[in-house]
């Protein structure tokens, strides 16, 4: 038997270390060549490690949410026949997430000692409760006719420390009340009883901060510090264009998409980008070079099971819109299935942010860095518009868009906004050739 080594891979692009998101094996598994030992995500991607050979997982190195360099071991395996590492190297690996448990050998069976009783304490040494139990006093408490249980000597305590035993909540047996639930109460630690039983909820949970989740806190958290934004805000008269889709739905053909009102946005943004090229580029600010694009590479934020990702659709400035809502169907599918590919996931040059029905009134979508700009969709509403000497119902959306005003003065974000709205708003000249 050896020892077989199987390390963090180098995954290209330029990564240096990777995040475990998930552990498919433990210690003591029987694996074969090709199973799925674990998932780890970069800046791109979540990418499985395989199994490169059959063996037992004797060693796994990094609990999920750890940062693992490329090449630092990360399974160690027995295998059949040599291995390819020796069992000094392997003392020297990294802690392991988990061993396999070694079982003590029995020990003479031993009484417990005898618990001491409680002592007694003074009224001196009794604290008086705190503000929170005192403005209980004002709550309902037990049911009526139900008494608390407890003995003699906590019946004494909680009388001297001026507590009424009716709003302890007890942890004993039929809820007596001990020693340990009256300090509890008098330290604030254990909620009241109030009217039926029912006791506040105190509880936390520790919820670690891991994966996709992660990685998208720090990158909001950089392009904040780092982007001043400024978010300019426009009303859009969608009627005519919702009317527009809605005409093309009924005559589409087979195989044609459904056409929501995202790709008749996309399009509108693909257009006046050709009239403001600077709204279409990557600011490298440690460098102070800005990358203008020729193409289009439209991210749209999708929500997905992991959290939030931006699928990409390349060359969006060659699609219709069908071939719009074709593409954004197949990437926002993907992103939310897992099954996208690194490709789909990189490469924008503008993102453009929606959250469907319940998109709000107005909203600050922060900037997908080092992208400059990021359009938001608000939801659609029928409101009455003043129009032709009259109140009409019109149906109305708010794009809600922020960019990075080191690059994008007010004048040219509220310039690129107008020529979207006077798109959508006469969506014949979306289709005209420019």
């Amino acid at each position: 038997m050896g020892l077989y080594k199987i390390q963090m891979p180098d995954i290209g692009e330029g990564i240096t270390e990777a995040e475990v998101v998930e552990w498919n094996v433990k210690v003591g598994d029987v694996v074969r060549e090709d199973d799925c030992l674990a998932a780890v995500m970069t800046d791109k991607a979540t990418v499985e490690i395989p199994c490169p050979i059959d063996g037992t997982v004797s060693k796994i190195n990094g609990e999920v949410g750890t940062m693992i360099p490329v090449g630092q071991v990360i399974v160690v395996l027995e295998v059949d026949g040599e291995g390819n590492m020796d069992e000094s190297a392997a003392e020297n690996t990294a802690a392991p997430v988990s061993e396999p448990a070694v079982e003590a050998e029995a020990a003479p069976e031993e009484k417990p000692a005898p618990k001491p009783a409680p002592a007694k304490k003074s009224v001196a040494t009794v604290k008086k409760p705190s503000a929170r139990q005192a403005s209980s006093a004002a709550r309902a408490p037990r049911a009526e006719g139900e008494a608390p249980l407890a003995s003699p000597v906590v019946r004494r305590r909680a009388a001297d420390a001026g507590i009424k035993l009716a709003y302890v909540h007890g942890t004993g047996p039929a809820g007596r009340i001990s020693h340990d639930d009256l300090d509890a109460y008098i330290d604030g630690s254990s909620a009241p009883v109030i009217a039926g039983g029912k006791r506040a909820d105190t509880s936390v949970e520790e919820i670690k901060v891991i994966g996709l989740r992660r990685k998208i806190a720090e990158r909001m958290q950089d392009a904040k510090q780092r982007i001043p934004h400024i978010t300019y805000v426009e009303e859009i008269d969608v009627s005519e264009v919702e009317k527009l889709r809605a005409h093309m739905n009924t005559k589409r053909s087979e195989g044609q998409p459904k056409l929501t009102i995202l790709p008749f946005i996309m399009r509108a943004m693909v257009i006046a980008i050709g009239q403001h090229p600077k709204l279409n580029s990557h600011y490298d600010d440690g460098n102070d070079l800005l990358y203008q694009y020729g193409g289009v590479h439209l991210g749209v934020a999708a929500q997905t099971p992991g959290g939030l990702m931006v699928p990409v659709v390349a060359h969006a400035e060659t699609m219709d819109v069908y071939g719009l809502a074709g593409e954004v169907t197949r990437v926002s599918t993907a992103a939310k299935d897992g099954s996208i590919s690194r490709e789909d996931l990189t490469g924008s040059t503008i993102t453009l942010s929606s959250l469907g029905r319940m998109g709000g009134v107005v909203s600050t979508p922060v900037i997908n860095s080092p992208e400059v700009a990021i359009v938001g969709v608000n939801k659609v509403t029928t409101k009455p518009v003043w129009l032709d000497g009259g109140f009409v119902p019109r149906q109305t959306m708010n794009l809600s868009s922020s960019f990075d005003h080191r690059i994008v003065d007010g004048w040219d974000a509220a310039e690129f906004i107008q020529c979207i709205r006077e798109l959508l708003e006469n969506p014949a000249t979306l289709f005209m050739e420019s």
